[in-house]
């Protein structure tokens, strides 16, 4: 069973799905503060079961790779895409847009070319898998790639750590 080109940039963008969603459980305040500012539902409990809905989600993404989880995988980075083009051509003040749970960046074009990116992934992992394997679990998946996957593993870890570095910008002073 072969699996789409797009597999180690789509199983990135749910694994950190899922990431940011946990990292929101535990600490919803700058997503709330981002959604406060945007006038959207902002209360802890509000962004805590929107979190727990994308570390549901990104789980399902993985257990069970298809067409539906690629798709609502990729409605949610939509949504994310949105948001943050919409803070940047607003100027809405975000230190942090509160992907990550904690103080990482304030909303940048790279950040929505990132979620847009995301998007694009899953939609194409969605179109791509129809027909494919219906019902497999991921590591049904895995068993039949070459060298039972560990090439598309260290693909997605390598393109999630990427991700996660354009996401969180450790770095700041490196930018100066």
């Amino acid at each position: 069973m072969s699996l789409p080109p797009v597999a180690g940039p789509y199983l990135a963008a749910t694994v950190l799905l899922g990431a940011a969603g946990a990292a929101k459980l535990a600490r919803p305040a700058d997503t709330a503060n981002a959604l406060r500012v945007a006038r959207l539902p902002s209360r802890p409990g509000v962004v805590r079961a929107g979190a727990a809905g994308e570390v549901a989600l990104a789980l399902a993404a993985l257990l069970w790779p298809g067409p539906v989880t690629g798709a609502l995988v990729a409605a949610a980075y939509a949504a994310f895409a949105g948001f943050v083009t919409l803070a940047l051509r607003r100027g809405w003040p975000l230190a942090s847009c509160g992907c990550f749970g904690r103080p990482d960046t304030p909303p940048t074009a790279a950040h929505a070319a990132l979620d847009a990116g995301a998007a694009v992934a899953a939609g194409w992992w969605a179109a791509a898998w129809s027909g494919q394997a219906a019902g497999s679990h991921l590591w049904q998946v895995f068993v039949h790639q070459p060298w039972h996957g560990a090439p598309l593993m260290i693909l997605t870890l390598a393109v999630t750590g990427l991700a996660y570095l354009v996401w969180t910008d450790p770095l700041p002073a490196a930018r100066r």
